[in-house]
């Protein structure tokens, strides 16, 4: 190991510095094999170091050098729990699909399409406000971006359990689908907390309080649906949200987007709250930022540096959502018939019936139900050990492929049990996929563009979602094994797309610039950052 020297400095009353000295290089520093000369400099008994001299290397740090030197404490638990709260009522919002979708089909006598319609319109909702979530985050700040995105999934959560009729709970469901829009720029947001280190992992953890959320959605169901119905359930399930909306008053602006915005003294307030909370120390000298640019332009997903990855993000968020949301809606479904068998000798039985025949889901179909949804856990699980071994990339293209060989061996006819544990791991590794994009989108993209980025990545997800209703209610009554082969091809296009993604995000930094090479904060700046903080403890010791 080479020796790391420090400045050293003279008291007032010391000899002169000898050519001694000199040649012993203790008025040098070294730092990651770079040398830098020193001047001797007189300092009176008990005085500070200058801050010019406790920083010898650099005077300037950028955001993502505080976050690092800050590290992860006591604030980013708090930040864990509180975006965890927004992801668990995002999860218990789509989950209640599943349950709502065959509740109504049986007591408003609802042809099927209709009933994969109210599952569609939330998804098209979400859809077309995605990219305007990531356009207000982007423009006037990821906190207000998500206050006025949970606020309005609140109101609209609510109201949509007063819906009178049919189209009245098209509409409000509809409105709440365009508030959940915005929810995911709190996982952007938190990214921007995280020092590199533990962004990975968090961003998984955060995805617990998903697997929480949609555990908790189907055992309120279990309580609530036989006593006190579903409009109780659609009341009861807002409470997250409202948790949320109480408590994210306390939230901080990213210091990342106030940088970007010109507003360098709210970063600097921001930044140092943080530390001490933490009880870190901040780094020394001026904050700047690599480059002003414009924030929030869609063609920065297209210039020539991140065109593909765009695209093929797209098609990989919108695979995940198609297969994850379909196999959601299709538990249910398979639940009800036995399995796949079940449901193609059932058609042939109820062709000669009523088409608005239905059936309520008994007690068995809610316990294999949370079954299904218990493995969300193990899916989290499984990614976080595999994602930082693997990386990014990899990780998705696995889960992928593990999704599609689960969907084809359902073609079989087995039994209940089976069926249930088949289910449990294409779920666990769909979840996990969608887990490992969301860790792997922010990453990729600079901080100009990342609320953007992740809002369209966001929005053909939900095309996916929208889609996916047809397919898993729809199409089924038709062809269950066309059905499976949907999304089994699909989930196999996806993992192939996810091999071809040209940037791994394994071990880099956020990006700050467009402008600069891919990962330079963290390859140049940041390993360099890494020697000042060493040597500004040697410096004043």
């Amino acid at each position: 190991k080479g020796k790391l020297l420090v400045v050293k400095f003279r008291r007032t009353g010391e000899s002169a510095r000898s050519e001694d000295d000199t040649a012993s290089g203790e008025h040098e520093v070294q730092i990651e094999g770079v040398r830098v000369g020193l001047e001797a400099v007189e300092l009176d008994d008990g005085a500070a170091v200058p801050k010019e001299f406790a920083n010898p290397t650099d005077d300037t740090f950028m955001v993502e050098d505080a976050v690092e030197a800050i590290g992860f404490g006591k604030f980013q638990w708090k930040l864990s729990v509180l975006t965890g709260l927004a992801w668990m009522a995002d999860a218990m919002e789509m989950m209640i699909l599943s349950i709502l979708a065959p509740q109504l089909h049986c007591e408003w006598r609802l042809p099927s399409w209709q009933v994969a319609l109210l599952t569609s319109v939330v998804f098209v909702g979400m859809m077309s406000s995605s990219t305007l979530w990531g356009n207000i985050s982007d423009q006037y700040g990821r906190k207000t971006g998500l206050k006025i995105s949970v606020l309005w999934t609140l109101y609209y959560g609510i109201l949509s359990a007063f819906a009178p009729v049919y189209s009245w709970i098209l509409v409000l469901r509809g409105l709440v689908g365009f508030g959940i829009g915005g929810v995911p720029q709190s996982v952007t947001l938190y990214a921007e907390f995280l020092p590199m280190k533990a962004r990975a992992k968090c961003i998984l953890l955060i995805e617990v309080f998903w697997a929480i959320g949609t555990v908790f959605e189907v055992v309120l169901a279990v309580f609530v649906m036989p006593s006190l119905g579903w409009r109780w359930l659609l009341i009861l399930s807002a409470v997250p949200l409202l948790l949320f909306a109480v408590l994210c008053f306390w939230l901080p602006e990213s210091a990342r987007y106030d940088v970007l915005s010109g507003n360098q003294e709210k970063a600097i307030a921001t930044l140092k709250r943080i530390a001490t909370e933490n009880g870190a120390p901040m780094p020394l000298g001026k904050l700047i930022i690599s480059r002003q640019e414009d924030r929030g332009k869609m063609r920065d997903l297209f210039t020539p540096h991140f065109r593909w990855t765009t695209l093929l993000l797209w098609f990989i968020w919108f695979s995940n959502a198609f297969s994850y949301y379909g196999l959601v809606l299709l538990t249910t479904e398979l639940f009800q018939a036995g399995d796949v068998c079940g449901i193609s000798s059932r058609k042939k039985a109820v062709e000669a019936k009523c088409s608005l025949a239905c059936e309520y889901l008994s007690e068995e179909d809610y316990m294999d139900l949370l079954w299904t949804t218990l493995s969300e856990f193990p899916g989290v699980l499984v990614t976080l050990w595999i994602i930082d071994r693997l990386g990014r990339k990899k990780t998705m293209a696995l889960c992928f492929v593990i999704f599609s060989f689960c969907s084809l061996l359902l073609f079989i006819c087995v039994g209940r049990n089976v069926l249930t544990l088949l289910l449990f791991i294409a779920r666990a590794f769909i979840s996990g996929g969608f887990q490992a994009a969301y860790v792997y989108t922010p990453e990729v993209y600079p901080t100009a563009t990342r609320a953007l980025g992740l809002g369209t990545c966001s929005g053909m997800a939900r095309v996916g979602a929208l889609i996916t209703p047809f397919i898993a209610q729809v199409m089924l009554e038709s062809s269950v094994y066309l059905t499976l082969a949907v999304y089994s091809g699909c989930c196999l296009l996806a993992a192939l797309a996810s091999c071809f993604l040209p940037i791994e995000t394994k071990g880099r930094g956020l990006q700050e610039s467009s402008h600069r090479e891919w990962g330079q904060e963290m390859v140049g700046r940041g390993m360099h950052g890494a020697g000042v903080t060493r040597s500004n403890s040697g410096s004043q010791e």
